[in-house]
């Protein structure tokens, strides 16, 4: 939002220097981002008239022109071609200076002496984009009658300075010219200066020449219309552009830079019809149809729903309310008779049509925050004072007001006490009413308290800490005493999951592996991309109503595929070995657009860990990742977990793929990616993963840790090598071996499995490393061997295991 500060000053006494002004506004909740001056480093441009233009003898595309500035009659070469004899333009003389810098010198064009410049908007400071089509990049063409001579930056208002507000949502009344006089009088202590607008009117009434029905007084309770009559279209007085301009908008004509210019100075934007064009000279206000059709002012087609409200005659929409005007009753320069339109309507349907529309206007902005109900009429009425005072039309005796439901004032309670609990110092009640007083609240005594009347225009405020807000930013949030908290404190501490999580977070990364954060959107070609069956319930996903884009339109049912994209990501920059885990949510659909977030925890690697000058490089393979589980499970105190071969999970590898169970609890899974998964994330032949329930991993966890004193007799080791099926799992036969060997047996470990001539086929040698240790004796050989005699008996009755000699 952007503030004249001269146009703040029409309406309270200003003496302060604009920074200083906008510093006091920062520190009063109101904060301004900057303070430009309009014509700064602008000098020695005035006011000129072209009195002849005659071709250039030596160039084609110049001429040379004669301009008095009141004082002398210059020559000047220019190349301009929206120029003609007797327009009034800005003059550069010898020794100006412009914006950027730059300085006007007395120079030969050809051959011919030029003794200064006419100048552009451009040059001038003036956004292109503000000046009228056949200007914005040429000379700037001033109205007739402007004096000659006089300094371009007071005729076209750039010895100005602009605020530029930061507004909080809850601050509508603030983007208006008024609203921000309205906090600085307040702050200032100062009056504020509103006069009632007055205008002469026909002696002819509006009755029975308008009517205005409201369908729909839920999304509009007050619609006022009044009629203009003799309506002459053309351009507003310099004054008023400068000061439309100064807003960052565009003049465009009279009628239309009046409602621009109401809605910029008091917040409530109007909307001008032809009147002739209004079928039986009607308006009503109702839900859009279905699919309704309108043309809107940008000459494109809308389609409507009820959600929108439609401003209609007989025949069809003329208008989306708070939006965009219909084409077929635009004012144009043929229009002679308008009719005004000032209204409230609901904020939230002026929010939901301007997003559905793709439309967000000045006007749409100001409706969604919520405008002043009470002051349609005052805004009408000055619009209707402008027209009359620019000579543009003749204002109709009255107006049509339709107030079907009428504000009805606020009263709220404000107790000193309760400010000084709440803001920690002493605020008077005498001082308190004086605040409010000047904010334009009412105040009336109620013994040691005030009932507070909320005017209209502070729909933001409605109760007690909000009137106590309202104390604390204009008495100054600086004068607030600096304190030392008191009461009783407690020390924040993390929950058991959240000490879970980052015990989980430490030891991965201890590991060696590196934590990504991923996005919880997806897409829906993942589940291709991860080879997931067509009626897997993986593919229920639930679907964002606005995504970004089509790369995250669904909630991810799945972490595994981001780590991919990560690893792919990297893969494709010649990072081709890495190690990734991710603690995260998916989101699976629980009915009634409820979704139901589970917390798991995936990793990937690929290549090779990076070796050391006497170790070599280890592969990132199945048994890295496996050991870095089991490392994390122990650091956890899981439940012992087990690994049990899996050929089922369409992701990963049929044969190198293994289900992981914990006290009695499916944890997740765990093995290599499919090749044909790989081929389409275009990641290298080999891939290792795994994706765990956390829920699950944490209610297995938390086992207590039991200390054992150090052995005080040594322990005996043996080897045994044994020859089994290979299909026979080494984690039973670890299994049957701890069951078999008891207390004394203290450790058992596979060290080695071979696979070759010397064992028969189909079958595989695998020897184990068994430690025997008592904690009150030292073991006898003889006990040793008789317990290593019945393991071997125990594994042969089981799975047909035969000692290796």
């Amino acid at each position: 939002m952007y503030i004249s500060y001269n146009w703040l000053k029409d309406f309270v006494e200003l003496d302060l220097p604009p920074q200083e002004l906008a510093d006091r506004l920062t520190l009063a909740g109101i904060a301004v981002e900057s303070v430009t001056g309009l014509g700064e480093g602008i000098e020695k441009v005035v006011t000129g008239q072209i009195e002849t233009i005659s071709p250039h003898p030596n160039a084609d595309k110049l001429v040379i022109t004669q301009v008095n500035t009141g004082t002398e009659k210059l020559q000047i070469v220019t190349a301009a071609t929206n120029v003609g004899k007797s327009d009034i333009v800005p003059v550069a003389l010898v020794g100006a200076k412009l914006a950027g810098g730059f300085v006007i010198k007395r120079a030969k064009l050809r051959g011919v002496e030029s003794l200064g410049m006419m100048c552009s908007g451009q040059e001038l400071g003036i956004d292109p984009k503000t000046m009228p089509a056949d200007q914005a990049h040429g000379i700037m063409i001033l109205p007739p009658g402007t004096p000659l001579g006089r300094d371009a930056k007071e005729v076209l208002g750039l010895n100005d300075y602009i605020l530029e507000l930061d507004l909080t949502p809850n601050r509508g009344d603030c983007l208006s010219v008024i609203g921000v006089a309205r906090e600085v009088a307040a702050l200032l202590g100062r009056p504020l200066r509103l006069a009632e607008p007055a205008f002469p009117e026909l002696e002819e009434k509006i009755d029975g020449q308008v009517q205005v029905d409201i369908e729909a007084p839920d999304l509009c309770p007050r619609y006022i219309a009044r009629l203009i009559k003799n309506v002459r279209i053309g351009r507003s007085p310099l004054w008023m552009q400068s000061r439309l301009r100064s807003a960052g908008m565009r003049p465009i004509s009279n009628i239309v830079d009046v409602t621009n210019y109401v809605m910029l100075e008091m917040g409530q934007p109007l909307h001008a019809f032809d009147y002739d064009l209004l079928v039986d000279h009607q308006l009503i206000v109702r839900r859009a149809g279905d699919k309704e059709k309108m043309v809107s002012l940008d000459d494109v087609t809308r389609e409507l729903n009820p959600d929108m409200i439609a401003i209609t005659d007989p025949s069809g929409p003329v208008a989306v309310a708070g939006i965009m005007g219909g084409l077929t009753s635009e004012v144009t320069e043929k229009t002679t008779a308008i009719l005004l339109e000032s209204a409230y309507f609901n904020p939230v349907s002026i929010r939901r049509a301007s997003k559905a529309l793709g439309l967000r206007s000045e006007a749409s902005i100001r409706f969604e925050k919520g405008i002043d109900i009470g002051g349609c009429l005052r805004a009408i009425n000055r619009a209707a004072q402008l027209i009359c005072e620019m000579g543009a039309g003749e204002v109709v005796s009255g107006t049509v007001d339709n107030y079907i439901s009428p504000y009805k004032e606020k009263t709220v309670l404000f107790r000193p006490a309760r400010a000084a609990y709440v803001l920690g110092m002493e605020v008077t009640k005498n001082k308190a009413a004086e605040i409010l007083t000047g904010l334009q609240f009412k105040t009336q005594d109620a013994g040691e308290n005030l009932l507070v009347t909320v005017p209209s225009h502070r729909a933001d405020v409605s109760n007690e800490e909000d009137l106590i807000e309202e104390v604390a930013r204009l008495y100054g949030y600086h004068q607030v005493p600096t304190t030392l908290p008191y009461g009783p404190t407690t020390h924040g501490t993390k929950t058991k999951e959240q000490l879970f999580r980052t015990l989980i977070a430490d030891t991965l990364a201890g590991t060696g592996f590196n934590e990504v954060v991923t996005y919880s959107f997806t897409h829906p070609r993942v589940f291709d991309l991860m080879h997931i069956p067509g009626d897997s319930p993986l593919r229920n996903t639930i679907n964002i109503q606005n995504p970004l884009s089509e790369e995250h339109s669904i909630m991810r049912t799945m972490l595994l595929p981001g780590l991919l994209e990560v690893l792919a990501k990297n893969f494709s920059r010649r990072v081709q070995s890495g190690a990734i885990f991710e603690p995260g949510k998916i989101f699976i659909p629980a009915g009634a657009g409820v979704a139901e977030e589970r917390k798991v925890l995936a990793a990937a690697a690929m290549g090779q860990a990076d070796g050391g000058w006497n170790t070599p490089p280890r592969e990132l393979d199945f048994y890295f990742m496996k050991g870095a589980l089991e490392n994390l499970f122990q650091v956890l105190g899981t439940a012992t977990a087990t690994f049990h071969p899996e050929s089922t999970d369409p992701s990963f590898h049929p044969g190198r793929t293994a289900l992981i169970k914990a006290g009695g609890r499916r944890l997740g899974i765990i093995g290599e990616l499919h090749p044909q998964v790989l081929e389409k994330f275009e990641l290298p032949e080999r891939v290792v993963a795994f994706e765990i329930d956390l829920e699950a991993l944490f209610f297995v966890s938390g086992q207590p840790r039991v200390y054992r004193p150090l052995p005080k007799f040594p322990g005996i080791e043996r080897d045994l090598a044994l020859v089994v099926k290979k299909e026979t799992p080494a984690a039973d036969i670890l299994e049957a071996i701890r069951n078999t060997g008891g207390e004394l047996l203290s450790t058992v470990a596979l060290f080695d499995i071979y696979r070759g001539e010397q064992v028969p086929e189909g079958y595989q040698s695998i020897a184990f490393k068994l430690k025997y240790q008592a904690g009150d004796r030292t073991l006898t050989d003889a006990e040793v061997s008789e317990l290593t005699a019945a393991i071997a008996a125990k594994l042969s009755a089981r799975f047909g295991a035969e000692l290796r000699g």
